[in-house]
C-alpha cells in the first residue's frame, strides 16, 4: 500500500494572503501561493500558483511556476515556467519548459547531471 507522501497527497502549503519572512524547509511538496521573502529548500517539488510571489532562493527536485520569482532557482529535474510565470534572475536546471507568455528575464544554465562512468573514458 502506498504511503500518503507516495500517493501524492502529502504536501505543504502557504496560502494567499499570507507572508513568510525567512527559510522555509520541507520534505515534502510545497505549494506558494502568498509572499515567501527568503529561501526555499525542498526535497520535491515547488509550485508557485498565479498569486504566489517569492523573493529569494529555490533549491528543489522539480518546479512549476505559475506566479513570479525575483531570485535564482535551482531545480534538479524540471522547471516549468507557465505562461503567467514571471521569472526575474537566474535558473539552473536539466530541462526547461517555457510556455507562450511565460516572462524570463535573467540567465538560465542547463546541464546534465555528470556521469562518472563516462568521465573516465
Amino acid at each position: 500500500m502506498a504511503t500518503p507522501q507516495q500517493s501524492g497527497t502529502l504536501f505543504n502549503a502557504l496560502t494567499s494572503g499570507s507572508k513568510i519572512i525567512g527559510t522555509i524547509i520541507a520534505d515534502a511538496d510545497i505549494r506558494i501561493d502568498g509572499v515567501v521573502e527568503g529561501d526555499v529548500q525542498c526535497a520535491g517539488k515547488v509550485v508557485i500558483g498565479e498569486r504566489g510571489r517569492l523573493k529569494g532562493t529555490i533549491n528543489c527536485q522539480n518546479a512549476e511556476i505559475m506566479g513570479t520569482i525575483e531570485g535564482k532557482i535551482e531545480v534538479k529535474q524540471t522547471l516549468a515556467l507557465r505562461a503567467t510565470s514571471n521569472l526575474q534572475g537566474e535558473a539552473k536546471t536539466q530541462v526547461l519548459i517555457v510556455e507562450p507568455n511565460a516572462v524570463f528575464n535573467g540567465t538560465c544554465s542547463m546541464e546534465k547531471n555528470a556521469n562518472p562512468a563516462a568521465a573516465k573514458k
